[in-house]
């Protein structure tokens, strides 16, 4: 770990101070320390990926109401965009299935049942995805990550398992249902299974998938679970009696070739509708990636440039769109694979890339008997994957606010739909904050002998007031929302002290900013207080705030003597002006 840390004998960590070129590509960074041994490992690793990227790739373009080639095409083109952009060293970008239920009620509604149309909709919308990435890595906005707290995430990607879930488990089964709303699909498929539209060898090919893929997850994580089980669907089919075959629905015969650069068929008037879901795409992309990316960067020791990892996911997207794909983001599963693999570097994507694009050159017939009922089991695996049970139990066992922010974005995404569950995710969690800096926490203090410090009196009822001395805590910035609870907060502290008060001490370390709105409301503040007899002091007020206080002018007008280093001196201030002894 201590190598992994030191610059000199880790290339990694050197690429964190990189300058000129390799600061945007950070690839020439990768190449400069590439070392000779770990071609090998890259190469085997490339190797391994492939036989995820495939089938996963397929079954999310199929999940998004897209054909399942152009999964590939969506594979191909990102690898080589991050492998360019990208600074994690192990990054796996591609076909998601945290985005699939947002893309497909995105695309789906306004294809009216045209497969180009809906090509043309899901490029544009990566592209516009890609373009929003972009303007935030150049603008800095790394930091919209958190614009999602995880109970909220946590709530919004169940919701995302469940639709998803719901509309591929027909599949496994061997029927169809049309797109809709979540209790649309619920009807149609408890209605499929009633009527009993289940195709029994479909079926059978559906579940043994499904359970060949959960079992190796379960069992044996090291082992290609989903490529076993749809490389062994797929040799299935050839060999059934022709009766049976037809009841299976597979992918068909697939194009020969790459991708070709192509601007999506879009109107302004569609680019406008896709709008709001490229912004929920970005934002859910990008929290997904950093997440991951912080966790694999801590693994080998270095940081995450995250304003790059957004420049990088927008490249990639945008390179997508453009090479008839559609949205893409990091992968909790691809990239796991990749690093027990033993990759290295992003030589590993680009290998990965490769294979798959010669298998679209040379063939492409050993894919069109994968049936859709695997497709659809990949897919279910992946959403039991993001189900997230047992932190929505902790969540309910220490922090009910919270859960209540979950369940309730959970229910916004099964029961209004994807796009608006995303922005009542936000909306939520920008709600959370903006509640706790309303109504912060506060205290009158008292000095506690044994800890010799001052303490909240309602935490540590023996604790020491001085008569006349009223010590205010308050946790929180200062700004309009939440000034005039300040201002009442102090009074009622006033107004509930046992002896008369002369001083008023806020103790102001947690204040981080005060604006033009709390600062007139503490000049008003500061009048009614004079005017009672009682003086406004602050102890431990930091500079910077400081600073703006004698912008506003009001360092001056509450008095240069009320400001104190420490609570200590302005305790030791007030005795010795009113001549009281120490308690």
């Amino acid at each position: 770990m201590a190598a992994l840390q030191n610059p000199e004998t880790n290339p990694f960590a050197r690429q964190n101070h990189r300058d000129g070129l390799a600061r945007w590509i950070p690839l020439l960074a990768t190449l400069r320390g590439y070392q000779r041994g770990w071609l090998w490992r890259d190469l085997a690793a490339g190797l391994a990926l492939t036989a995820l990227l495939v089938p996963v790739g397929m079954s999310y373009a199929a999940a998004s109401g897209l054909p399942a080639i152009y999964g590939l095409y969506a594979t191909i083109v990102p690898l080589i965009a991050y492998a360019v952009f990208g600074p994690s060293r192990i990054m796996v970008l591609g076909p998601d299935s945290a985005l699939v239920g947002l893309i497909a009620a995105t695309i789906l509604p306004l294809a009216a049942g045209s497969p180009e149309k809906a090509v043309a909709l899901a490029s544009m919308l990566a592209v516009l995805s890609g373009l929003l990435c972009i303007l935030a890595g150049l603008a800095k906005f790394g930091f919209i990550t958190d614009l999602l707290s995880k109970p909220v995430r946590d709530g919004y990607i169940n919701g995302i398992a469940l639709t998803v879930l719901v509309s591929q488990l027909p599949k496994v089964l061997g029927f169809s249902v049309s797109p809709g709303s979540f209790l649309a699909e619920t009807g149609d498929l408890l209605q499929g299974i009633g009527s009993g539209q289940i195709r029994p060898m479909a079926c059978v090919i559906g579940l043994s998938c499904l359970a060949v893929i959960l079992g190796f997850r379960r069992w044996a994580p090291a082992a290609p679970g989903v490529l076993i089980a749809v490389a062994g669907a797929t040799i299935l089919v050839p060999w059934l009696s022709g009766p049976i075959r037809e009841g299976i629905a597979v992918i068909g015969p697939l194009p020969q070739g790459l991708p070709q650069f192509r601007i999506p068929d879009v109107s302004l008037a569609e680019i406008g509708e896709l709008f709001a879901a490229a912004v929920a795409i970005t934002l859910v992309s990008f929290t997904d990636m950093s997440a991951v990316s912080r966790t694999f960067a801590h693994r080998a020791g270095v940081e995450v440039d995250s304003n790059q990892e957004i420049l990088a996911l927008g490249a990639a997207n945008a390179a997508a769109g453009l090479f008839s794909g559609f949205p893409v983001s990091s992968s909790k599963l691809r990239t796991p694979v990749a690093e027990a693999a033993g990759a290295k570097t992003q030589v590993t994507g680009l290998v990965g890339a490769l294979c798959v694009a010669l298998l679209l050159l040379f063939a492409p017939e050993l894919l069109s008997h994968l049936p859709q009922a695997a497709l659809g089991a990949v897919v279910v695996a992946a959403c039991l994957s993001l189900v997230e049970i047992r932190n929505v139990l902790r969540l309910y066992r220490l922090r009910r606010d919270e859960f209540v922010l979950s369940l309730a974005c959970f229910l916004g995404v099964v029961l209004l739909g994807v796009m608006p569950g995303i922005f009542i995710a936000v909306s939520l969690s920008l709600l959370a904050f903006i509640w706790r800096a309303w109504q912060p926490y506060s205290a009158v203090m008292g000095y506690v002998e044994p800890l010799n410090s001052y303490h909240d009196i309602s935490r540590h009822p023996e604790a020491n007031c001085i008569d006349g001395l009223v010590l205010f805590r308050w946790d929180a910035p200062l700004f309009f929302a939440n000034a005039e609870l300040f201002r009442r907060r102090v009074l009622r502290a006033v107004s509930h002290a046992p002896a008369p008060v002369r001083w008023v001490v806020v103790a102001a370390e947690p204040i981080t900013d005060v604006d033009m709105t709390a600062a007139d409301v503490l000049a008003e503040l500061d009048a009614d207080l004079r005017e009672a007899g009682m003086d406004l002091c602050f102890a431990e007020l930091k500079g910077p705030v400081k600073d703006r206080l004698k912008r506003y002018g009001l360092f001056n007008r509450l008095g240069v003597e009320n400001f104190f280093p420490t609570i200590e001196q302005a305790v030791e201030r007030y005795l010795s002006l009113h001549d009281i002894q120490d308690k």
